[in-house]
């Protein structure tokens, strides 16, 4: 079954530094239908202004991965981190028992994009961490944070995997499911056919209770996909 959340239908914030449309309920933005999918908490698809960003500010016992679509993230947290994240990059921070970091765009001149998302951890209280890297394309599907961090991925509190997919125009793949998990997929850029389902940019959908998906790209995709408890 598949279950879809339109882009337009999303939260949106204007605080005229930062605009923010919100997949799930977040901030001001409340709906007691859309709270979530299994441990995915939140989606924000953040625009941030030149040289803007969030001031110093604190987490706790979340999961929290941030991926760059255009621009550059200036990283700086009270685990003594300062790390430049540019477009292409993903960057894991495990909150644990508590972290305050705040987030600027790096650019003077050119605005900031990236996907702030949440994860709800399967550990509560364990210490806080930080984890980088950049990722080649080995696939279609190319995982980039897993629970046991194999294969270099970064490695989650959670038994959750979070794949990156990239599909060229015309480009057709399937992928076995399990039926006892929950699997969700954000579309990046392009128009991406989920069986019979079609998903441009921002849309995003639950895929629950099958044992295959079908993918099509009627135009170039980038998409993220997410296997979830």
């Amino acid at each position: 079954m598949i279950t879809i959340r339109a882009a337009n239908d999303r939260g949106h914030a204007n605080f005229g530094w930062l605009q923010s449309k919100h997949t799930f309920s977040f901030g001001r933005y409340y709906d007691p239908a859309f709270m979530g999918v299994s441990a995915l908490r939140v989606i924000n698809d953040d625009t941030v202004a030149p040289s803007a960003g969030f001031d110093t500010h604190g987490h706790r016992d979340m999961e929290i991965i941030s991926y760059v679509t255009e621009g550059v993230i200036q990283h700086k947290d009270s685990y003594g981190h300062e790390m430049t994240l540019p477009a292409g990059e993903f960057q894991l921070m495990s909150a644990g028992t508590g972290i305050m970091h705040s987030e600027f765009n790096g650019s003077a001149s050119a605005p900031l994009k990236f996907l702030q998302i949440w994860i709800e951890p399967n550990q509560v209280g364990t210490k806080p961490g930080y984890q980088q890297r950049e990722f080649a394309q080995k696939a279609w599907l190319t995982e980039v944070v897993t629970p046991d961090g194999r294969d270099d991925t970064l490695q989650i509190k959670q038994d959750a995997v979070l794949a990156r997919m990239v599909l060229a125009s015309g480009e057709q793949q399937s992928q076995t499911l399990d039926t006892g998990r929950t699997y969700y997929v954000h579309v990046i850029k392009g128009e991406l056919q989920l069986d019979d389902t079609t998903l441009t940019a921002g849309d995003g959908a639950t895929v629950v209770a099958q044992t295959q998906a079908s993918f099509s790209a009627n135009s170039d995709v980038e998409a993220l996909w997410f296997d979830l408890p």
